[in-house]
């Protein structure tokens, strides 16, 4: 396996990376992992209609991890009648996501999951016990509402996913020591919300720099605050100064590790 990692690197494709709603910088929150023995998608915003441009390998296993239910990451789930995946997708929420997610999947709102031309499998995940081999840990974060983040080791490659949240204890835990992170940036550097946590590019790049990650991709770019791309190069830029490696992705953007 591991020669065949060596010759198939990780892609992460970010398919869509606004927070909030659509506009003409991107989609809501999608972001597709392309590892050599599975395709892992995290959260189900808008930009989930272009999964089936990149899962081409019909006979590895499709993962969809959800942070938390507010609709900018779960909206796209009425998007699953459009796929016809033979291998299926495996749903992964928090502890009593699955009742959520048969209420949400299911007429008046879309298509129900029996329904659908793509066999669904929704997996509840506990942090005392975790099925899945590549996740590692599964923790909860600093938002108005349950969310959580999500640590992966793919061949001893470490991928943290570091949706809505402010700066806690959990997200230096999922970030410790990783290859990449990616981390939401709703905030522009000096704002703030105690009541509403979200991320800016200072404490974003202070979370991968104190954690000694090696990378950072910021997204989730609040669509009222970041209103073009040049917003998010200036947030770039900003968190560049604290952490070097920190990169503000865009839509369709692909980068490896």
């Amino acid at each position: 396996m591991k020669n065949k990692l060596h010759n198939n690197k990780i892609k992460i494709i970010f398919l869509g990376t606004n927070g909030w709603y659509d506009t003409n910088t991107g989609n809501t929150i999608s972001i597709l992992i392309d590892t050599p023995s599975e395709y892992v998608v995290l959260d189900a915003g808008n930009g989930i209609y272009k999964l089936d441009q990149y899962i081409k390998d019909k006979n590895k296993p499709i993962y969809l991890f959800l942070s938390h239910f507010h609709l900018d990451h779960i909206a796209g789930l009425h998007i699953l009648a459009k796929f016809k995946f033979k291998q299926g997708i495996n749903i992964c929420v928090q502890k009593g996501g699955k009742k959520l997610i048969n209420q949400l999947i299911r007429q008046p709102f879309t298509l129900a999951i029996k329904d659908l031309k793509t066999k669904v499998k929704i997996i509840e995940l506990s942090q005392k016990y975790l099925s899945i081999a590549f996740l590692e840990k599964v923790l909860f974060l600093h938002h108005v509402s349950p969310c959580i983040g999500f640590r992966f080791n793919f061949f001893g490659k470490i991928i943290s996913y570091i949706p809505d949240t402010g700066l806690c204890k959990n997200a230096y835990e999922l970030a410790a020591n990783a290859d990449l992170v990616i981390a939401e940036c709703a905030f522009k550097a000096g704002q703030n919300n105690n009541s509403w946590p979200h991320l800016n590019p200072i404490t974003a790049a202070k979370l991968a720099r104190d954690s000694k990650a090696k990378k950072l991709a910021l997204v989730h770019f609040d669509a009222e605050i970041y209103q073009n791309i040049s917003d998010r190069k200036k947030s770039q830029t900003i968190a560049n100064k604290i952490f070097k490696h920190s990169y503000a992705m865009i839509d369709n953007q692909i980068i490896k590790v």
